[in-house]
């Protein structure tokens, strides 16, 4: 099957997930947030990315960004491979890769979905059962947003700053996003943009990337064709 290529148009929001091999643990201590989380920022200033929005679980991260230049993402990304492989190998004495492949990526339309793609990101902690609460979980870009937590890489997207006119009013308005749970069929769009790298968006934005990209924006389910019926009666045809 051929690569699908990573295509992360300047300008646009993209939702990048990079999972541990064979769901290998990626975080075992505090201190390798903290290294992540360095390397990322470095990584975002040198090649032109804005973070958006973030999680660091155990076994892999998710993270919101929009980059500014050519192939930011993918620099970004080598460029972290490099650095928080090479630390994490020297920290837990062992060798090899420690990532599942190459990243996962999806591009998200801004209106209506980049907001639910932010907070489909911060509640992973709830799902997997490690918090009840976002604001208990210290790795993700929720206590930035909903808290008013400075945060050293955050940048917040637009659709954030439009929530209210301070940083107490859009806390607030963020915060009252979460009372309500994410409709299911949009978890499943989210989980499933990502998982085969498609736009997140409505039919319209679909068609505007793939016209930008090349790639098809719709998948397609495998399996063998359908026959064709047989007919008796076209017997003689055959």
């Amino acid at each position: 099957m051929p690569r699908v290529l990573r295509q992360c148009p300047v300008g646009l929001p993209v939702h990048v997930i990079q999972r541990g091999n064979n769901r290998h643990v990626c975080f075992a201590a505090e201190a390798d947030g903290k290294a992540y989380a360095h390397w990322l920022h470095e990584g975002s200033l040198k090649y032109g990315v804005d973070i958006h929005a973030w999680v660091f679980m155990t076994n892999h991260v998710h993270l919101l960004l929009t980059p500014n230049a050519e192939w930011a993402v993918s620099r970004l990304m080598q460029f972290l491979g490099r650095r928080y492989v090479r630390y994490f190998n020297f920290q837990y004495r062992r060798t090899g890769t420690l990532y599942e492949g190459r990243f996962k990526s999806s591009i998200v339309q801004t209106r209506k979905y980049l907001l639910a793609c932010q907070r489909y990101i911060e509640l992973n902690p709830v799902r997997a059962g490690m918090v009840t609460d976002p604001a208990d979980y210290s790795w993700s870009s929720y206590r930035a947003h909903a808290l008013g937590r400075h945060v050293k890489m955050w940048s917040p997207h637009n659709e954030y700053l439009a929530l209210g006119t301070s940083k107490l009013t859009r806390s607030a308005a963020y915060q009252a996003l979460f009372r309500n749970k994410l409709d299911q069929d949009l978890v499943d769009n989210i989980r499933n943009a990502a998982n085969f790298g498609l736009a997140l968006g409505n039919d319209k934005f679909k068609e505007e990337v793939e016209s930008l990209t090349g790639q098809r924006q719709y998948h397609l389910k495998r399996g063998p064709k359908p026959k064709p019926k047989f007919h008796p009666k076209e017997e003689f045809l055959l």
